[in-house]
């Protein structure tokens, strides 16, 4: 996920697409589609399986943030809102994951995927 992310910014910059609403709502659409898809990928029939997962994926991106970002924007990077609203998604949107799932796969239980 923090590839992509980093990836889609950077041709946002890249090619100054950077002003404006529609930037953000591009990047929160992939982001969101990005996590669904790792949700559903679990193929757990729980939330309650999930979470515990998007929170390692958001440990991860903060993890990333500091060792990536930090030292060219500083600290003031946590201050962003937009920053949070991405970690929050990163941790919320996979656990809708077991309501959108397609009937064509048996959601496995987190016994049956341990194994």
């Amino acid at each position: 996920m923090y590839a992509i992310m980093f990836l889609l910014w950077s041709g946002f910059v890249l090619y100054g697409f950077m002003e404006g609403i529609l930037p953000r709502l591009v990047s929160l659409v992939v982001l969101m589609a990005m996590a669904l898809y790792a949700g559903r990928s679990l193929r757990f029939a729980s939330w309650r399986d999930i979470l515990p997962y998007s929170i390692a994926w958001l440990i991860v991106v903060a993890l990333l943030d500091i060792v990536f970002s930090v030292p060219f924007t500083g600290w003031a990077l946590f201050s962003d809102w937009n920053v949070w609203v991405g970690y929050s998604l990163i941790v919320l949107v996979p656990l809708f994951a077991p309501r959108l799932r397609r009937h064509s796969a048996p959601p496995m239980t987190r016994d049956s995927h341990e194994s």
